[in-house]
């Protein structure tokens, strides 16, 4: 209702948009640089959007808050740390 659209509430619901903006999407652009993929056709998309979005929450509970210094970090022994972060080593 209008009384309980106060501004501050509706400051909140807009920062909470934000938050969702600034810790999945803007990642996935910057560090994948998603917005470039030349994925586009069938289920590859969210296929692709699930695989990073995968990437980064398993960086996250390795305890890496900088994304991009995560994978850079796993690339630089690709065939193990990987496999170590998800268990599998």
């Amino acid at each position: 209702t209008s009384r309980q659209a106060t501004p501050e509430r509706i400051a909140k619901v807009v920062r909470s948009q934000w938050v969702i903006e600034n810790r999945l999407h803007f990642v996935r652009d910057t560090a994948f640089h998603e917005d470039a993929s030349k994925v586009r056709t069938g289920h590859g998309p969210e296929n692709m959007a699930t695989l990073r979005s995968f990437a980064i929450n398993q960086l996250r509970a390795a305890g890496h808050t900088n994304i991009a210094a995560g994978l850079r970090e796993m690339s630089l022994r690709p065939f193990e740390r990987p496999l170590t972060l998800l268990g599998l080593n």
